[in-house]
């Protein structure tokens, strides 16, 4: 398995707004060119779906940040009106629109007819769940983010035993943490699943 572009992250231990904090890997790649193929979208407007805290907005910001477009975090939390309004501007002007959004169509259907109409001819492209080459990416740079570095044998051992999500990576690290600073352990095997167990985040009696 070829390991994720080292590019970038989504989390938040700083949180920075430099998309090249984001990580290129099989799980968004597609995403990631879809916005890098902009100009041969059918419209200038898409939709970026996908899991929370899986970089999503941090990657439409980085885009419309260096193509000049027009974002809308959470888009189907906004007034209908000035989405029409927004999604007509971006074919008048050229400049891209990107709409991150948990719901796509059919799911997320706007009252507003005229929206819902142009949201039908609307691209949608998404972030799916991380793999594990992703999932163990995402931990290390939290580790890093926090000055500390895991050992190659305990990531290998969270990332076959902890569900593999992205809110699950921060849930790892902060309870990793928390245990070896309150323990004054170091980050090893031993260190990592006494952490785990005491987090929920695996099943003591199964290891």
């Amino acid at each position: 398995m070829r390991p994720p572009d080292q590019i970038a992250l989504p989390l938040d231990w700083p949180q920075g707004s430099d998309d090249s904090r984001f990580i290129v890997a099989d799980a968004n790649r597609d995403a990631f060119e879809h916005l890098r193929r902009w100009s041969s979208w059918p419209v200038k407007a898409t939709i970026l779906t996908g899991p929370r805290r899986s970089g999503r907005s941090l990657l439409a910001r980085g885009f419309v940040a260096r193509v000049g477009g027009r974002l809308f975090d959470d888009a189907h939390r906004h007034d209908e009106e000035v989405l029409f309004h927004a999604w007509n501007h971006a074919q008048e002007s050229g400049r891209p629109l990107v709409l991150v959004a948990d719901d796509v169509p059919p799911a997320w259907s706007p009252a507003l007819p005229d929206l819902r109409t142009r949201l039908a001819v609307t691209p949608v492209t998404r972030i799916l769940p991380p793999d594990d080459a992703l999932f163990g990416a995402l931990i290390q740079r939290l580790f890093a983010d926090r000055g500390l570095h895991l050992p190659d044998d305990a990531l290998r051992y969270v990332v076959m035993r902890v569900m593999r999500d992205y809110w699950t990576a921060e849930r790892v690290v902060e309870a990793i943490d928390r245990f070896a600073i309150a323990e004054r352990a170091r980050l090893t095997i031993p260190t990592v699943r006494r952490a785990l167990i005491s987090a929920g985040l695996i099943d003591g009696a199964s290891e």
